[in-house]
């Protein structure tokens, strides 16, 4: 078995089936991933504001692929980078799995129907304060994507197999506001996919190498 493609093992690797989260959790739990995994010291922008992304792993026919949109250039958030489809839990939201699958309608027009939600990441912290939550869900086609102008440049996958290769993952550095920063970035093609997007990945490496 390849479990790097197999949809059962991984649904079975996350043990999550039943229990995603209904609510961000205390702060002491929501510090266990993020971007200070890499940079010893660094405090996030407080208070920390709840938001999901849906980690969408696509059943393609040869093997698993994910799901990611480059963002618009012009957003107030991450402009122009490569993230999952998520955003903001807002208080008519059920909690992070309802975010997840609603922001993803709204961002790229994938109806959940197509979508079997099996597990959800570690909650990761960002520098900017954000902490989100991961939900995973496996997505059957064929299903028809309607990509938001506003928010979403271009969606397109990537194969999970590449994403899991640990080879791919790359510690990198760079300045900012004078202080070096570290981070993950997994280059793929012409796309450059780094910082929280790429940390998440790690984790979900992680989780399902055991670890």
């Amino acid at each position: 078995m390849n479990w790097r493609r197999d949809r059962t093992w991984i649904a079975s690797r996350l043990q999550c089936r039943c229990t995603l989260p209904t609510q961000i959790p205390i702060p002491a739990e929501v510090w266990r991933r993020g971007d200070h995994d890499l940079n010893a010291g660094m405090e996030p922008i407080l208070p920390l504001k709840p938001a999901a992304v849906l980690v969408a792993l696509i059943d393609r026919p040869d093997e698993l692929t994910v799901l990611f949109t480059q963002r618009t250039s012009h957003l107030a958030h991450h402009a122009g980078q490569v993230s999952f489809p998520g955003g903001h839990i807002e208080p008519d939201d059920s909690g992070p799995a309802e975010t997840a699958l609603r922001e993803t309608e709204e961002e790229v027009g994938l109806d959940r129907r197509h979508v079997q939600l099996v597990g959800h990441l570690d909650n990761y912290v960002t520098r900017t304060g954000f902490v989100v939550a991961p939900i995973v869900g496996i997505v059957s086609p064929p299903f028809v994507l309607r990509p938001d102008p506003h928010e979403v440049a271009e969606v397109f996958e990537v194969p999970l197999s590449f994403l899991l290769d640990r080879q791919n993952h790359h510690r990198c550095s760079a300045e900012f506001e004078g202080v070096t920063r570290y981070f993950w970035a997994m280059p793929y093609g012409r796309h450059y996919i780094w910082g929280a997007t790429a940390g998440m990945l790690v984790n979900m490496c992680d989780i399902l190498d055991g670890e």
